[in-house]
């Protein structure tokens, strides 16, 4: 059987610190893949908001014009 040779602290140490910057790198990578996902997500509400007001404006019969007056108090 051969003798395995022990780890110094240091070298303890340095393999630790490899391993954090690891996950710190992972997560990194999570949180920024997440904030691209949430973004995506508001666009996509933006998008559904505004059909919504399409929609609504058909069923009233008021065109842009009006509703940029209705909203901004003028004629």
């Amino acid at each position: 059987m051969t003798k395995r040779i022990r780890k110094t602290s240091l070298e303890k140490l340095q393999e630790e610190l490899v391993q954090v910057q690891t996950s710190m790198q992972q997560h990194k990578n999570n949180l920024e893949a997440l904030k691209k996902q949430e973004m995506e997500i508001q666009e996509k509400i933006k998008l559904e908001q505004i059909k919504e007001i399409s929609i609504m404006m058909d069923e009233h019969n008021v065109s842009i014009g009006e509703l940029k007056a209705l909203l901004t108090g003028t004629e």
